[in-house]
């Protein structure tokens, strides 16, 4: 009988796979003389298959290394790249110390979680090729020298979650994060982290967020977890987050969002406390304004006393702060304004108001570093009379409304971006819009340029502002 052509591919599989599980014992022979003690069932007189937390498959390939809790010190392999079955390696609440070992290129690799250990660096590119990765864990290692999250996990596409609290992690958190497809869970508690959260996780199905007790804080806006329909849990405490609490309300499944110890400014939403899922809010130690907000379902609610709502129960604040609470907010409720409007009298002290009896009649915001727009709102404010918003950074148009303040005697716009055409104003008003060089065009309309209307309104505004210089 003929030879089976089969024979040689059988005889060359075996050899290999005789080979590569050579390989593996090896490693773990290694592995054995580098922990202290030796964890229990392990010798280097038995086949390491057989070895307590050691699974092995059918051609005596490691796929598993599960040593959990096993008071175990010493060190790791420098290299596992051998094992490239592994496809659960549980090493936490241990003392193990050293460097991370490489993985790099284990394809099958699924879990690794090193939580509650004393490891003191993460190697370049020791998570590099890991295809199959889907859960990393790295928490309470705080002896790490500083190490940033790895672009080698953006080539991890089954990553679902990332757990690296209390590892010294720093700078910050970088944009691939956001564009997993399936990528639930991040905790970056207690390190260094800084810089806002990734734009890229807008509309992310990101559902626990754990950025809390950042030792220099992340800051920026929190306008993103709007967009993140899927959370359930945030926690951003003890950061340096700015600016207003976004509308939560398409977040349903939102349970607990913890927001204390930042700089958050402006109203809190109304339908925060009405989500259908929340059971915890924390909003202490911001500067928060507003009406204090309602709690129509009884959550835990802790508002603290730094916050500066305009009464201590709530209800609608005093119309004219309201009406300034609404410039602001056109302003991106502004740190300066949420540090010196408090309260509910605007003509109670407040910074950059000046009143006449009860009524404000001059807003001086000049030099102010603001952005954002000029509100409409400022037109309820009827007994106004100068408005000063100089040497800002506002965009967009002056409104319209504004032309309806009978009382109104100066309104200086000069030095900033403000674009759009200039309304008509009485003459009585001092109009002052020199220092914007897009007066009178309409962004977006090419034609504004071209001896069309918009240019007319260009040269209108220019006139007023070198009339109104001249005058002065």
């Amino acid at each position: 009988m003929p030879p089976s052509p089969f024979l040689p591919i059988l005889l060359v599989t075996s050899c290999y796979t005789s080979i590569v599980a050579a390989n593996d014992s090896a490693t773990m022979a290694e592995f054995l003389t580098t922990l202290t003690p030796p964890p229990s069932g392990w010798s280097s007189s038995t086949p390491s298959c057989t070895w307590k937390g050691i699974t092995c498959d059918s051609s005596r390939r490691v796929t598993t290394i599960s040593l959990a809790s096993q008071s175990l010190s010493g060190s790791l392999p420098s290299d596992l790249t051998s094992l490239t079955s592994l496809r659960l390696l549980y090493l936490q609440r241990n003392a193990l110390s050293g460097p991370i070992p490489n993985l790099s290129s284990l394809v099958s690799l699924q879990e690794v979680n090193l939580d509650n250990n004393n490891f003191t660096s993460v190697p370049a590119s020791v998570f590099k090729g890991l295809a199959g990765l889907q859960n990393l864990s790295i928490s309470n290692n705080p002896n790490l020298l500083p190490w940033t999250i790895p672009a080698d996990l953006a080539d991890s596409p089954a990553l679902v979650s990332l757990q690296a609290a209390g590892s010294n992690v720093f700078r910050m958190i970088p944009e691939f994060l956001g564009s997993l497809s399936s990528f639930p869970s991040l905790r970056l508690s207690y390190n260094n982290v800084s810089g806002p959260i990734p734009s890229s996780f807008n509309g992310s199905g990101i559902q626990n967020l754990w950025l809390n007790n950042q030792l220099i804080g992340m800051d920026g806006r929190i306008d993103v977890l709007a967009s993140m329909t899927q959370l359930q849990q945030v926690w951003l405490h003890m950061n340096k987050f700015s600016g207003p609490i976004p509308d939560l309300s398409s977040c349903h499944s939102l349970f607990d969002i913890q927001l204390r110890d930042n700089d958050l400014t402006g109203i809190v939403p109304s339908t925060l406390t009405s989500l259908p899922s929340l059971v915890s809010v924390n909003l202490d130690s911001n500067k928060l304004q507003g009406p204090m907000p309602d709690n129509p379902r009884n959550i835990k609610l802790i508002l603290g006393d730094s916050n500066s709502f305009c009464r201590d129960v709530p209800g609608p604040c005093d119309s004219q702060v309201t009406t300034l609470l609404e410039i602001a907010a056109a302003l991106g409720y502004p740190l300066t304004l949420a540090e010196s409007w408090t309260g509910n009298d605007a003509c109670a002290g407040w910074t950059y108001v000046t009143c006449q009896g009860k009524d404000v009649i001059v807003i001086t915001l000049s030099k102010q570093g603001l952005w954002g727009t000029i509100s409409p709102a400022f037109a309820k404010l009827t007994p106004l009379k100068s408005i000063y918003l100089n040497d800002n950074d506002l965009t967009g148009s002056i409104p319209s409304s504004l032309t309806t303040l009978t009382q109104l005697q100066t309104l200086d716009v000069s030095n900033n971006n403000l674009s759009g055409s200039v309304p008509t104003f009485p003459p009585s008003v001092s109009l002052i819009t020199s220092g914007n060089p897009l007066i009178g065009k309409i962004l977006g309309d090419r034609s504004s340029g071209s001896g069309g209307s918009a240019s007319g309104g260009l040269v209108a505004g220019v006139v007023v502002a070198v009339l109104v210089d001249e005058n002065k």
